[in-house]
Formats: structure tokens, C-alpha cells, sequence
């Protein structure tokens, strides 16, 4: 990871504060959970407002179904597991009890990616953002950072309609620490401006583009890097006019290259702007029991392996 002085966070820990300084400001405001409080930090919430925290069990799929009637009862329901559950094991439930009738339900999906860690390949989920995309009106938001994960649980909040939220379980820096960030569904963020190629990045890869682009300035090239925080509702403007001005487009992800913010973007590239596209992220493989720093080493995503794939991109 860059820059190891930086202060780094977990977004699972940004997800619960950011739900207990919610709770007073938003009655209708109600977290479930199952049975992993104390891992998804659900349980700050439960803390400060017991009364308004439901512990399902171990039943995800139940708990999807018993969010769907608060919903329609006028309440503003966070369904909480690990992404494996809350996409994998859910998905039926989500398709059908919250995107068919299209509820304001919102899914706080922590423990995602390859960063997961020791827990393995069986809980290290690399296909929920692919899988959330493909439900018709469905929100899906990767935060970046700290800040980003507090501002996006908020605009949840404030969103009519179904929102997959993903976080995860080890820190990650804080890069979004500014007086002039402002978070806004369906818009990027161009934290570097750069003329020779695109760098568009979600979650914990946007920190390690950004060493990517220093280490490619040191060698004279002008890398542009896009803060791709809503996969969907995508910004394709945004993505369509980095790419005219720069022609070469890389997309950095935590998350399977199959269905994810790399095909979202070229979705929108084929349509709008073909350009050459080169995918980073975790390649059609499972992952793997190990410490999380060594597996963002291992699986290509940190901030040395992004500049080695871009120069060989570029050449």
C-alpha cells in the first residue's frame, strides 16, 4: 500500500459510524443484521439504538424478506453481512423481494474482495458487484476511502430505491481527506488530470492508481485518474471524455475483470467512444487464504503492479 505514514481505515468500520451518526438524524433509519454485528460494525449501531437493530440470525435470505416489509411500512432498511451472503447466497431474495418491486432497501455488503484474506477463496467475493449490476434499478456504490464510505451510506440514505453498498475488511489510506470533496451518486472523480492515458479505478485500487501515476510521472508519463465510486448508475460522460482526450483507457478493481467497473466501462466505451481498454483486477480464478497486503501483491492490484502493466499497456 502507498504512503504508509497516511492514516488508513477500514470502510466496514466507516459503514457502522456512519450508521450510528445517522440514527438521530434519520428515524426511519433500521439495521439488520445477520448474526455478524460485531464483523460488519452493524453492532455501533446496535449500541446507540437497540431498539432499532434487528439481529436475523444466521438467515440472509430471511432477513432480505423481513427488510422488504419494513420498506414498504415507510422505514429505510440496511440489510448487513459479508458480501458472499449479502449478493451471493442473497441474490434471489434481493432480485425478487427488493429489485422486482424496486424498495428502498439498501445493502451494506462488507468483507468483499480478495482483502477479506485468511478467511479464503470461499468468502473472498469477487463477483457481487457483477451480480448487483445486472438487477434492473439497482445502485451499486465501491467507496474508496473512509470519507467516501460515511458521505456514500448518507446519499444512501437520502436515495429512493435499492443500493448495494460494498466494503471492506482491512484498512485502507484515506485519500478523500479534503475541505473540497463532495460525493454525488453517479459521479466520478478525477483526482488526477493527465493527458497520455486513463487510469479509472474503484474502491481500495483507487489509492494504489494513484501510486501507479506517480511512479508513471517519474517516467514521463501523464496518467489521468478517475475515482469510479458508482459503478452504477456509471458515469459515462465523465469516462467517454478522458478517454477522447487521453485514447487509452486502464481499469483497476478489486473485484473479477468478468462483469464488473472494467465491463461497465467497456460497455460504455463500445457504445460511445471505442478505445483500447486494459483490464486489472482478479483474472476468472478464486482467490486464496493468505494475509491481505500479500494477496494485493499477488493478484496484481497494488500500486508497483498496476505501473509495470501499464508501461507494458502503453509500449
Amino acid at each position: 500500500m502507498i504512503m504508509a505514514d497516511v492514516k488508513k481505515i477500514a470502510t466496514r468500520e466507516s459503514y457502522g459510524n456512519a450508521l450510528a451518526a445517522c440514527g438521530a438524524k434519520y428515524p426511519n433509519l433500521v439495521v439488520l443484521d445477520a448474526d455478524l454485528a460485531g464483523a460488519t460494525k452493524t453492532g455501533v449501531f446496535q449500541k446507540a439504538f437497540p431498539d432499532r437493530h434487528i439481529d436475523c440470525g444466521i438467515a440472509e435470505c430471511n432477513m432480505t424478506g423481513i427488510a422488504a416489509g419494513l420498506a414498504t411500512c415507510g422505514k429505510i432498511p440496511f440489510i448487513s453481512s459479508f458480501a458472499m451472503f449479502a449478493a451471493g447466497r442473497n441474490f434471489e431474495q434481493v432480485r425478487n423481494s427488493i429489485g422486482y418491486p424496486h424498495l428502498n432497501v439498501k445493502i451494506g455488503a462488507t468483507h468483499a474482495g480478495i482483502t477479506v484474506g485468511e478467511d479464503g477463496a470461499t468468502h473472498q467475493c469477487n463477483e457481487d458487484v457483477a451480480l448487483m449490476r445486472t438487477i434492473p434499478g439497482m445502485t451499486v456504490i465501491v467507496p474508496a476511502d473512509d470519507v467516501e464510505a460515511k458521505a456514500a451510506v448518507e446519499a444512501a440514505i437520502n436515495y429512493e430505491g435499492p443500493v448495494y453498498l460494498r466494503f471492506g475488511r482491512a484498512a485502507v489510506p484515506v485519500i478523500n481527506d479534503n475541505p473540497d470533496y463532495k460525493f454525488e451518486i453517479g459521479r466520478g472523480v478525477v483526482l488526477k488530470e493527465g493527458k497520455d492515458v486513463t487510469i479509472v479505478a474503484s474502491g481500495i485500487c483507487v489509492a494504489e492508481a494513484l501510486a501507479a501515476a506517480e511512479k508513471l510521472a517519474a517516467d514521463g508519463v501523464d496518467a489521468e485518474v478517475i475515482n469510479i465510486h458508482t459503478i452504477k448508475p456509471l458515469d459515462e460522460d465523465l469516462i467517454v471524455a478522458s478517454a477522447k482526450k487521453t485514447g487509452r483507457v486502464i481499469t483497476v478493481e478489486e473485484h473479477s475483470v468478468i462483469g464488473g467497473l472494467g465491463s461497465a466501462v467497456c460497455d460504455a466505451l463500445c457504445a460511445k467512444q471505442p478505445t483500447p481498454v486494459l483490464k486489472i483486477g482478479v483474472n476468472d480464478t478464486f482467490g486464496e487464504s493468505g494475509p491481505a497486503a500479500a494477496l494485493v501483491v499477488k493478484y496484481g492490484l497494488d500500486g508497483e503492479s498496476i505501473y509495470r502493466k501499464a508501461k507494458e499497456f502503453l509500449e
